[in-house]
């Protein structure tokens, strides 16, 4: 080959290994957000309770930011549900957690303290209100409680917001017509199974894992909550307009339901933050709860409800600017 072609072809190859190198540089960009290394240091994750999903959920977040940020140390709080973990993002207490849209907006209300400093980062899955009672209950409705023992959850959960809410509704008084107990996911059931409780409310995404380890050993049915009922939660006005009549669907817990969805209420999830949160932290929490919903997915079944055209709707509460950043770098 004569040495002029020898020298062209020569120069075209080290223009093509330069434009490779162009290329791979803009994947790895690309490949990695922001085109820097990911956020290091600790943050606070609060939950929930054992057996509930809050919990599950976390500890499987923790892995997916592990995943992400390998230098970011994520500590995770158990809690008693919603009203304790916003209360605990709204005074420094945690960095991050899971609460449910009415416990947000009732804090809210109550001008409670930090609370105008509370973020959205993404809206994630329903919560549904699961009313259990013995499957030889006389127990038909919720009216039907009247003189029995009913767990209506820890005080500073968002599962205590709603029984109160949903008794009142239906003419009774929490504290006067039933024999209240504050028994949660974690012991509820069990005290269920031994007789020691009429029925107990949960409210939680589906399935939640206490209520299917019950199913396994004791045979229970669901108290429906009735669309006029809910339109009378609603007559209360404030945060009730969070709550959604729906149907818990008949797949939630098979052996128990066969066949038939139970009427009840939902409530929107949402993952949260302060304003003061660190912009850059928070858009990469962000990508990683969106990034890590089907490997969640596969194990706590309400994470596959995480969706990105719904995720920025985290209604009461005004969208962090790290999570704003992120939905703003996806937007079609």
């Amino acid at each position: 080959m004569p040495r002029v072609f020898r020298r062209v072809s020569r120069r075209r190859a080290l223009q093509g290994a330069a434009a490779g190198f162009v290329v791979f540089g803009l994947l790895l960009w690309w490949l990695l957000p922001l085109g820097e290394a990911p956020p290091s240091g600790t943050i606070t994750f609060s939950t929930g309770t054992k057996a509930g999903v809050y919990q599950d959920y976390g500890q499987r977040l923790r892995k997916a930011f592990r995943q992400d940020m390998p230098n970011l140390t994520v500590k995770l709080m158990t809690s008693d549900g919603s009203q304790e973990n916003v209360k605990r993002v709204a005074t420094g207490g945690a960095d991050f957690t899971i609460a449910a849209a009415d416990a947000v907006d009732t804090y809210a209300l109550g001008h409670q303290p930090g609370a105008d400093r509370l973020r959205g980062v993404a809206r994630l899955y329903d919560d549904y209100v699961q009313l259990v009672v013995p499957r030889d209950s006389d127990i038909r409705s919720v009216a039907d409680l009247r003189g029995k023992r009913v767990a209506i959850g820890p005080t500073r959960s968002g599962v205590r917001l709603i029984a109160d809410r949903v008794l009142t509704a239906a003419g009774i008084d929490p504290e006067k017509d039933v024999t209240p107990s504050s028994y949660g996911i974690a012991d509820g059931p069990e005290r269920l199974k031994k007789g020691k409780l009429d029925a107990f409310f949960w409210s939680g995404g589906l399935p939640t894992e206490g209520l299917r380890n019950l199913a396994e050993t004791f045979t229970f049915r669901f108290v429906p909550i009735s669309a006029a009922l809910v339109a009378k939660l609603h007559a209360q006005g404030g945060a009730t307009r969070y709550y959604r009549s729906t149907n818990m669907p008949e797949s939630a817990y098979p052996s128990i339901q066969n066949g038939l969805a139970v009427p009840t209420i939902a409530v929107a999830n949402l993952l949260m933050t302060r304003k003061d949160m660190n912009p850059r932290l928070t858009e990469w929490v962000t990508r990683a709860v969106i990034k890590s919903r089907d490997e969640i997915g596969a194990h706590v079944h309400s994470a596959q409800l995480v969706d990105l055209r719904t995720a920025i709707y985290t209604d009461p509460l005004p969208l962090h600017e790290g999570a704003r950043r992120y939905y703003l770098s996806v937007k079609p």
